[in-house]
């Protein structure tokens, strides 16, 4: 029978729980457990598509087109394991659900309340992926905190579920806060008590803590915990705050929590797990042989996670090629011709982010220009890839006035437009060109020398194309489509013949990015801003540009 284990959070939001789950998932699938994990979000969103990512950071897509919470992103960088539709639900979805099962008459006339009819799709939905036989444990992440208004049926839920499969077969693991008041130079326990009691309020036993902290907890600190929230000292865990999120794994067996859940789950835990590819990984990571800088433009700077996967691959890439990559973070409003040498001057890569809407764009065409112009390592993704057909339209094909219909419907040079099967469409939510899609390289390209092979599949999120009536003015001046989609024959790369790299994607391989097999796009660029470098010594004692500056 499949285990199922819940992760809830308490005190505070952003305390890490998809961290912890997919870290938790990464020590049981390294014993050789086939793990899952969903999430469930409390928001009446159907999905966090039509979400402005200031509100909910960045739309993570799978490969079957799901429009998910970005600790998806997580799940998948950590197990290397595909997600889809079913491992995230949104408190709308199942509203959705229910209401339409009402209008069908599926309920014979009763009438339709959170419980049981709510709360019983909840748990339907809880327990799908372990219905599949594809998993052993199957890990369920709670989004928001205990006690907010929203999360109550999917406590109850839990409540019910705990009672239904009983203690070895279900686990509740739950993540609070241990805060430390500097005034008093002490941790305090009060709001992780509370946090507890008000699970307990709800009907809900938590099997394991989780503390976020600070500093370490000694073990009369512990006792207390385990004394006051009803659990054994052994089950109260330490989850310091670590260098960077892949060493937290590492940090969790430490606390043997792998043993923990799988003695309480009545599983086998002999031996130790296998990491020596997750640690041979941290290796290459925290031992870098050289670093390069790489501007990322985009229009949500301010925000660290609207480009999470963006941040990951570069990690990944980074640690592939045993070098740091010190990330420049440049908003694009802040961009013109006139500065664009001064904030780009001394980079060694310029990545310009995918994004919606008009504010921003010019500056992300500045960013382009300078860098085709200056032979400087590129690559655009979705709106990045758009842009920089743009700029080349208007800056080498003499197409002045040429954009994009998303920005200026009436360009008169709309190198970028509609796709024709989005013209219609009045729904903004899951509408989209979205999920996985075969894209055919040309060979003797840098796309194929990047992919070395002809055939590949990445992730799309976008409404927007190339548009082909102007594929043969791009390429007689330069800039080719050096990969097709082969069924509707879409551009889905660019690069210009004369640069030494400058690829374009209509694509997200940011998405596809993880620990054990990193982007292969993002490898090539890193290694492309890498001999940029070498070929430009006199850059390396150059100012740092303007903008904030994170090191990976």
């Amino acid at each position: 029978m499949v285990k199922n284990l819940f992760v809830t959070g308490g005190v505070s939001s952003s305390l890490g729980k998809g961290i912890f789950a997919a870290s938790l998932a990464k020590l049981l699938q390294a014993r050789g457990y086939r793990v899952t994990i969903q999430k469930f979000d409390p928001y009446i969103n159907i999905d966090p598509g039509t979400l402005n990512p200031y509100e909910h950071g960045e739309c993570y897509v799978t490969e079957d087109g799901a429009e998910t919470d970005l600790d998806l992103g997580h799940y998948e960088r950590f197990l290397n394991v595909r997600t889809s539709q079913a491992n995230n639900v949104t408190t709308g979805r199942v509203y959705q659900t229910v209401i339409d099962m009402e209008r069908r008459g599926d309920f014979l006339g009763k009438t339709v309340q959170v419980i049981p009819h709510i709360t019983d799709e909840i748990q339907r939905r809880m327990l799908l992926l372990g219905e599949t036989g594809d998993y052993d444990i199957v890990i369920t992440e709670i989004g928001g905190t205990v006690g907010d208004i929203e999360s109550l049926p999917y406590i109850e839920s839990i409540r019910q579920l705990h009672w239904r499969l009983g203690k070895n077969d279900c686990l509740v693991v739950h993540l609070t806060l241990i805060p430390y008041l500097a005034a008093a130079g002490e941790l305090k326990t009060k709001p992780t008590q509370h946090s507890v009691k008000l699970l307990l309020e709800a009907g809900v036993q938590p099997d394991i803590l989780v503390c976020r902290t600070e500093h370490a907890l000694s073990q009369e600190l512990r006792r207390k915990v385990a004394l006051f929230c009803n659990v054994n000292i052994n089950a109260v865990i330490e989850a310091r705050d670590a260098a960077s999120i892949y060493d937290v794994p590492l940090e969790m067996l430490r606390e043997n929590i792998d043993r923990i859940v799988l003695a309480k789950l009545r599983l086998p835990s002999s031996g130790e797990p296998d990491l020596q590819d997750w640690r041979d990984f941290l290796t290459r990571l925290k031992n870098p042989k050289t670093d390069v800088r790489i501007g990322l433009v985009g229009k949500y700077t301010e925000l660290q996670d609207a480009y999470k996967s963006i941040q990951e691959a570069f990690i990944h890439a980074g640690a592939a090629n045993e070098c740091k990559v010190v990330l420049e973070h440049i908003q694009s409003e802040s961009i013109d011709e006139n500065n664009a040498a001064r904030l780009l001057g001394s980079l060694h890569g310029v990545l310009v982010a995918p994004g919606f809407g008009e504010r921003g764009i010019e500056g992300k065409i500045a960013a382009i220009r300078h860098v085709r112009e200056n032979n400087i390592p590129f690559l655009g993704v979705c709106l990045g890839m758009q842009c920089a057909v743009v700029e080349f339209a208007r800056h080498v094909l003499n197409m002045d006035g040429a954009h994009s219909t998303e920005i200026n419907p009436n360009t008169p040079y709309p190198v970028i437009d509609k796709m024709k099967d989005q013209a219609d469409l009045k729904e903004m939510g899951g509408t989209m060109r979205l999920g996985a899609y075969p894209c055919r390289i040309f060979r003797k390209t840098k796309a194929y020398a990047v992919y070395g092979k002809t055939n590949i599949e990445e992730r799309h999120r976008h409404r927007f194309e190339f548009n082909n009536d102007y594929l043969k003015d791009f390429e007689a001046g330069g800039m080719i489509a050096s990969g097709i989609n082969p069924q509707q024959n879409l551009v889905e790369i660019i690069e210009l013949r004369n640069h030494p790299w400058f690829l374009g994607v209509q694509f997200h391989p940011e998405f596809g990015s993880t620990v054990e097999s990193p982007s292969p796009l993002f490898r090539h660029f890193v290694r492309a801003a890498l001999e940029f470098k070498e070929k430009e010594p006199q850059m390396q004692g150059a100012a740092v540009p303007e903008g904030a500056r994170h090191a990976f």
